[in-house]
């Protein structure tokens, strides 16, 4: 049984309380008449626009369609007056079809954007203005129909239309609807609503199905939307289509806008605006639309989140100083943990995946992927970036989204790849992602909570339990955007244990965490494996991830290609060839004599994101006409230092100095091109941004274009999407080229590629550096790296490793060290520096 706290109780009270000291002030008489319909068309309209702000504000759902079941319930009282029908009939009448049809839309809605959505509630509430028009026997028409009495059958008495005590019933039931909305702000239906809208994704990885969330918002919500109508009718005492054009739904959406999204209070703010609003605009004598569109104008840009929640900030900030909040302190020795013995060979097989491939249209990302997991085992899987690591979690985890899964998974006994992402966390798996993915809308302990399809006392206590052991106590009200990246971490693995797991998966935990922090971290992970819990987990920071591994599994290209203990498994020589490279042929370079001058210079630059720092303490000089390699996995701060050096990233500290007036351009990560545009459009593209046009242009375009291999020269109006991905790697170059840089800096340039199409690349960036140009490659390869560089700097979790020539043999074996443990080697780095 769901929990209510006294303050939810006594929340949920106030709606009623004022709903029946307002009845008493009508009931004196003291109003006049035509004001007291006022309040009871105002409680209608309470009513219909509360149904549309908390789809709105909880669901993200922004429908058009909600003046037809207003319709649909004014029709169903007015018919149902006139045929002999009971009020609980009407009632029910109206609430099961509304709820049909909303939960039809919600649903076929949820498979398309938020234009979709828009366009298929607007197609609904047309088509239900058509039928109001034609179907006379039942709408009258544009005559409409009038509304008698209703009779209950439970014998509650006679509802009588068009009086005072219709008036007091809209009163009445406006309160109690605010009193269930109430009731359901702290429930789990609100919480697993607002997480299917903040991160569809996350949502499916602790059981909650968007469509299905959408469909039951959707259906409630037109509920809510019938009752209204069939107020409507019994205040009134009259229905036409008149009051359910679709003007109706643009003056929902501004009353929605005006007094917040998911707000209660805001619900009567815009119950108030549609009611006075006919009467506000004729008496500053201006036509009704303009003051909508003032209003949702003014509302859009000066009050956002609506009067309430605006006026509700400005009332804290002069009331109250903002409270301080801080992580509780978890109390730990400095030692690290000690993981627990490796299962023995006769414990029970978890999960075993036999041959698995994920393919996405022509690109195999897994193929051949065998392994198999042992209760409380924990089992790490590595490799350099784009080996199939993230696909693997994602098959384990139903996340796969567009690829086409081949093999045969069994977990715990029974076959998994057909079982639904939503059906895996019952079936006991539990998994975190590479960067949080948290409920921006929900508090930390909601975070936690929405996990259960409803929340007891139990629930509650587990949840505080376990943000306890993760140090989050203390911010279990506030909301994710006010915590740090480690304290998303930690949030996001006690949302992922929250249903104890039987099979946990852990995406890159460690990155981007202080020492503190991995040492927390790993006692979790340790505490995993004395409950039995299996562990899968995949990272780039090998010394914590093998301190709590019991197995390795490494991966390259989407297959394996070794496995065994800890540490032992990178004295394979395939696993180090796919994390270090194969160096080519070591090409002709421009030769140096120690004189060039700085191209850019970095002195003492540290670069933080929020919490996590991705550089620190980075001494580093470009020179001129030189080919320096920054070598590092993933996640070591490569592409960060290269935007850095490219001008367009400020460093959080430090200096960055350019030599004269140095012209740069990257080559992100990616590649970034624009695949719908053709090659000339793309290298146009560069063009503009680089201010070049006319004459200019088209000599440019020309020597750029013969900078090209022939057969893209041939086809320069081609789509860069129907290229190969070497191809799309030239053209990402070519593009940079159009500003005629004096540096290149190019991210990733052999990623994804073939052997041949590297080979290729680099051959064009060997060409560059001989006509004089500055190139700085990011390199996940450390051979490539040396068989195409003048220097090769080795990054190792944001910090200068080593650094130093590759034409020395011993250098070369201390950045494999450095590559994986990050050692320094000061005397290398004070001969380079």
């Amino acid at each position: 049984m769901s929990v209510v706290s006294r303050s939810n109780l006594a929340k949920a009270a106030l709606g009623p309380l004022v709903a029946v000291a307002l009845i008493a002030v009508l009931s004196t008489g003291v109003i006049p008449p035509y004001q007291a319909y006022s309040i009871g068309l105002a409680a209608v309209y309470s009513v219909l626009v509360l149904s549309v702000n908390l789809l709105a504000g909880w669901a993200g759902i922004w429908s058009i369609a909600h003046p037809a079941f207003f319709a649909m319930g004014a029709y169903f009282a007015a018919y149902g007056s006139t045929h002999g029908w009971s009020l609980e009939l009407v009632v029910l009448g109206a609430a099961g079809c509304s709820a049909a049809f909303g939960a039809f839309l919600g649903g076929a809605g949820a498979r398309f954007s938020m234009l979709y959505v828009a366009l298929l509630t607007l197609a609904f509430a047309m088509m239900s203005l058509e039928v109001m028009g034609q179907w006379t026997s039942v709408t009258g028409g544009d005559q409409g129909i009038a509304m008698e009495k209703l009779d209950s059958a439970l014998g509650l008495g006679t509802l009588a239309s068009a009086g005072t005590q219709a008036q007091y019933i809209a009163v009445g039931v406006a309160g109690v609807a605010l009193a269930v909305a109430a009731l359901a702000r702290p429930s789990a239906l609100r919480m697993r609503l607002v997480a299917a809208k903040s991160h569809p994704m996350a949502a499916r990885s602790i059981g909650i199905a968007p469509e299905a969330q959408s469909a039951l918002a959707f259906a409630v919500s037109a509920v809510f939307a019938a009752l209204a109508g069939v107020l409507l009718a019994l205040v009134v005492g009259f229905v036409s289509p008149d009051p359910f054009s679709l003007a109706l739904s643009i003056s929902l959406i501004a009353a929605c806008v005006l007094g917040g999204p998911g707000t209660l209070t805001g619900a009567l703010v815009g119950g108030a605006y549609l009611t006075w609003a006919p009467t506000a605009a004729e008496s500053v004598g201006l036509p009704q639309p303009i003051l909508q569109g003032v209003v949702l104008i003014t509302a859009l840009l000066f009050l956002r989140g609506g009067v309430v929640l605006h006026l509700g900030r400005l009332i804290r900030r002069l009331v109250r100083r903002p409270a301080s909040h801080t992580p509780t302190p978890v109390e730990f020795s400095e030692e690290s943990p000690q993981p627990v013995a490796a299962p023995g060979a006769t414990a029970d097989e978890l999960l075993r995946l036999d041959d698995v491939a994920v393919a996405f249209g022509g690109l195999k990302a897994l193929e051949g992927a065998s392994l198999s997991v042992r209760a409380g085992e924990t089992l790490a899987i590595i490799g350099p970036n784009g080996a199939g690591k993230t696909t693997l979690l994602n098959v384990l985890s139903g996340l796969v989204g567009g690829g086409r899964v081949e093999g045969s998974a069994v977990y715990g006994g029974r076959p998994l790849l057909k079982a639904r992402a939503t059906a895996r966390r019952r079936l006991g798996i539990g998994r975190t992602f590479q960067h949080a993915e948290t409920f921006s809308e929900l508090t930390v302990l909601e975070n936690v909570l929405c996990t259960r399809r409803r929340i007891t006392a139990r629930d509650r206590a587990r949840a505080a339990e376990l943000l306890d052991q993760v140090g989050l106590a203390s911010v279990a009200d506030r909301y994710p955007e006010e915590l740090s990246f480690g304290l998303h971490k930690r949030l996001d693995l006690a949302r992922a244990l929250a249903e104890e797991p039987e099979l946990l998966i852990l995406d890159e935990p460690f990155g981007g965490l202080d020492a503190t922090e991995r040492t927390l971290l790993a006692r979790q992970i340790v505490r995993q494996q004395r409950r039995g819990t299996a562990v899968v987990i995949i990272d780039h920071v090998l010394d914590d991830l093998f301190a709590v591994a019991h197995r390795v599994v490494a991966f390259d290209f989407g297959r394996p290609i070794g496995e065994g203990e800890p540490r032992k498994v990178l004295e394979d020589p395939r696993v180090r060839s796919s994390y270090l490279g194969e160096g080519g042929a070591r090409g002709e370079l421009p030769r140096r004599d120690g004189s060039e001058e700085a191209a850019v210079r970095l002195d003492g630059v540290d670069h933080a994101y929020g919490g996590v720092t991705a550089l620190r303490g980075v001494d580093l000089t470009i020179p001129q006409g030189s080919v320096v390699g920054v070598v590092g996995a993933n996640g070591a701060g490569k592409s960060t230092l290269g935007r850095i050096l490219h001008g367009s990233l400020p460093p959080t500290r430090g200096r960055r100095a350019a030599g004269g007036e140095l012209r740069t351009a990257l080559v992100p990560e990616g590649r970034a091109l624009f695949k719908t545009l053709s090659l000339r459009e793309n290298l146009e593209v560069a063009a503009y941004a680089a201010d070049i046009r006319g004459a200019e242009l088209r000599a440019r375009l020309a020597e750029t274009a013969e900078w090209l291999p022939p057969r893209l020269r041939e086809r320069m109006g081609v789509p860069a999407a129907g290229l190969s991905g070497g191809e799309q790697q030239i053209l990402a170059i070519a593009r940079a080229l159009m500003a005629r840089p004096d540096m290149l800096i190019v991210d990733e340039p052999a990623l994804g590629l073939s052997p041949a199409m590297v080979d290729e690349v680099y051959a064009r960036l060997g060409r560059l550096a001989r006509e004089g140009m500055t190139v700085v490659l990011l390199e996940q390869s450390l051979g490539r790296a040396a068989s195409a560089c003048h220097e090769v700097v080795v990054l190792h979790e944001g910090s200068v490793a080593v650094r130093g020539e590759p034409a020395d043999p011993l250098f070369l074996a201390r950045a494999e060290q450095a590559y994986f443990n990050g050692e320094e080697d000061a005397p290398v780095a004070a001969a380079q520096g």
